[in-house]
């Protein structure tokens, strides 16, 4: 049994457990934020642009007709909502929607960060000419060493 316990300690605290659990609290956390902009924000400017409600959008399988969903079920008849189903797609495209324009966000944001860092790398300096015979450090257009006089060779 403790060999077992032991096991699972292992298995349980290892980082990448651990790092997942964080991304899962983090993924409820957003999926919530995502949510409100759409049922707070989006779908009521999509409920003024078209002004169909599709939750009344329903079959009643009884082969009679009611005035609404509601009394549909109430009066027992088995109903297919497709309205609800025609919601949920609009309701999943538009939390793709955000999702792609955040993760856009993201990566430009990325880039902008790299870019700016690899600006900052500064590229190696090149390596001073040295007169040959004195070992000092000389221009690079020179032709006499202005330390020793020596003649430079040309390179």
């Amino acid at each position: 049994m403790k060999k077992l316990f032991d096991e699972f300690k292992t298995f349980a605290f290892k980082g990448n457990v651990l790092d997942m659990a964080v991304g899962v609290i983090i993924g409820g956390a957003f999926g919530a934020i995502v949510s409100s902009l759409i049922n707070d924000v989006l779908m009521p400017l999509i409920g003024k642009l078209i002004t169909v409600d599709f939750s009344q959008w329903f079959v009643a399988l009884d082969g009679n007709k009611y005035a609404s969903v509601e009394a549909a079920t109430e009066a027992g008849a088995a109903v297919l909502n497709f309205g609800s189903f025609v919601s949920a797609i609009i309701y999943f495209l538009l939390v793709a929607l955000c999702i792609f324009f955040v993760v856009k966000a993201v990566n430009t944001a990325r880039k902008k960060a790299e870019d700016l860092k690899k600006k900052e790398e500064v590229a190696p300096a090149k390596a001073p000419r040295l007169c040959p015979f004195c070992f000092s450090e000389i221009h690079d257009d020179a032709t006499r060493c202005p330390h020793c006089t020596s003649e430079l060779p040309k390179e």
